[in-house]
């Protein structure tokens, strides 16, 4: 059984991301740190203008998603076809408002595409040809898909452990001055995952989740447990019945592994102001932005 680390921090209002749960080398984790810093110093301009949480989890995840060191966006991991697909979610804690894709190709930033369905209102999740049809309908330029594609994600395919799943997932949580909180998450999946599998990132409840009465949430690890445990709500009913959300997380983690053997990490904001983040991997990159200081790691 994995060991639970975690932390917390009172920031107030402020922005959270990960960079994916995983097993990073030493040598890369002081960039994968960096790179969660940026978009953490991102989001939280949005909120020193008086922005919203929900804007503030896009820019941020914006950023991450053009960073090819993560698994998201630019550089994420390939099907087994060697061709990039795309989830993403977000969501906002005071309304409940939420967008997300999965298996899309061929966009820059699929939090925007997220964003989107959001925005267009009528429905949650749009898969493949039907967000991409969305996306070009709100004005989201496609690009070529060959263009998201690095040099270390052809070489991750080719490994023997290409079958595995991908630490790098990206994901924000913030809480914006007003109090309410949002959450966002992206990923290209698993290494060589099948045409047509979708993880946990778009999948609310499970990978991503935002609720003002509880928490906002974004999970990173083998997508497979998260799903089968839906370890976002499943952290947010614990923490609505009173626990602090390292306990919650540590709890979940542990119970994850357990009984699925899935290990990995989540990223929580409170509307309180906390902050919290916890891990049952070897790294999770994160960083957090707020009116009470910075901080990062790996």
């Amino acid at each position: 059984m994995s060991t639970i680390e975690s932390q917390s921090q009172a920031v107030g209002a402020g922005v959270l991301v990960h960079g994916g749960a995983g097993h990073v080398p030493v040598e890369r984790r002081a960039a994968h740190a960096a790179g969660c810093l940026e978009a953490a110093r991102a989001g939280y301009a949005v909120i020193a203008r008086a922005g919203s949480a929900l804007d503030a989890v896009q820019a941020a995840a914006r950023v991450l998603e053009d960073l090819p060191q993560f698994n998201a966006g630019t550089g994420a991991a390939l099907n087994e076809l060697g061709e990039v697909q795309h989830d993403a979610a977000i969501m906002c804690g005071r309304t409940l408002a939420t967008g997300a894709v999965a298996s899309l190709p061929g966009f820059k930033n699929p939090i925007d595409v997220a964003r989107a369905v959001l925005d267009d209102g009528r429905h949650v999740l749009l898969v493949a040809d039907g967000a991409r049809l969305l996306a070009e309908r709100a004005g989201i330029k496609s690009v070529d898909p060959a263009s998201l594609i690095t040099e270390a994600a052809r070489v991750a395919l080719g490994r023997p452990s290409g079958s595995g799943w991908a630490g790098g997932t990206i994901g924000a949580v913030a809480r914006d001055r007003e109090g309410h909180i949002a959450a966002a998450t992206s990923t290209g999946g698993t290494i060589g995952k099948l045409i047509g599998r979708v993880g946990d990132s778009p999948i609310i409840g499970a990978g991503t989740l935002a609720d003002d009465t509880s928490c906002a949430l974004s999970a990173t690890g083998d997508g497979e447990g998260i799903l089968k445990i839906g370890l976002a709500r499943v952290i947010a009913i614990a923490i609505e019945a009173g626990e602090s959300p390292e306990a919650a997380a540590t709890k979940w983690l542990t119970k994850m592994e357990a009984r699925t053997e899935a290990t990995g990490g989540v990223i929580i904001f409170l509307p309180s102001g906390t902050c919290a983040w916890a891990r049952s991997t070897e790294t999770m990159s994160w960083a957090y932005a707020s009116e009470r200081g910075e901080a990062s790691g790996a």
